[in-house]
């Protein structure tokens, strides 16, 4: 998110609206980049080292002076990454905003040793703390938006796709050991038993390409 924000002139916020981690240090992050100017996100992105785009879209805003875009990049973060240290104490993080090189963070802890926790870790790694408010609650607040990173994920498959992998993942297809076999699932979708192992197949790579990359 620094990195963007540096190659970005004339950006007002970067807010991390969810994000999966992979391995080794990479995540799937789904942004929400608000600037001042047109900016090409693919090209952007080029110039960072560890970081990809699979998808862009704009949000309309009526002006021809601010340009939204919600990103889902592949990137890979150097430790410390804020969302980390974040759940490192088991806290939950309900908003994280990067705004004038300030990351702004809003999270729910048990606690105030857990809150304390969080805060010297960050204090430590990051070098800098600052504590605007504190709220007590009964209830904990909404997490990050995990919805938008889905709504990215599912408009890459097929309506058929997304029918299988659904029906076989409430049917207990993929538990260990099988609830189901692809004959249960091609009955309960009402299709060959070759139909259904070819769009799992299909739906699984398009999963994984998503992840990884397209095989060379």
């Amino acid at each position: 998110m620094a990195k963007l924000q540096q190659e970005l002139d004339d950006v007002r916020s970067i807010e991390l609206d969810n994000a999966f981690y992979v391995e080794d240090g990479t995540w799937i992050e789904s942004l929400t980049v608000a600037s001042n100017a047109e900016f090409d996100p693919e090209a952007i992105l080029e110039d960072i080292p560890g970081a990809s785009l699979f998808y862009s879209s704009e949000i309309p805003t009526g002006s021809d002076e601010l340009e939204i875009r919600r990103l889902t990049i592949l990137a890979k973060e150097s430790y410390p990454f804020i969302l980390s240290l974040v759940l490192r104490q088991e806290a939950i993080p309900n908003r994280i905003v990067l705004q004038n090189g300030v990351f702004e963070v809003v999270t729910t802890t048990r606690d105030w040793d857990q809150f304390r926790s969080m805060a010297d870790e960050v204090q430590e790694t990051l070098g800098e703390f600052e504590l605007l408010s504190v709220t007590q609650n009964e209830e904990p607040g909404e997490p990050l938006d995990s919805g938008r990173l889905t709504e990215v994920l599912v408009s890459k498959l097929t309506d058929e796709q997304l029918a299988v992998l659904e029906t076989a993942y409430n049917s207990g297809y993929f538990e260990i050991p099988r609830e189901a076999s692809a004959t249960d699932l091609a009955d309960e979708l009402d299709v060959a038993q070759s139909t259904v192992s070819e769009r799992l197949r299909t739906a699984e790579r398009t999963l994984l390409e998503l992840i990884y990359g397209p095989r060379e």
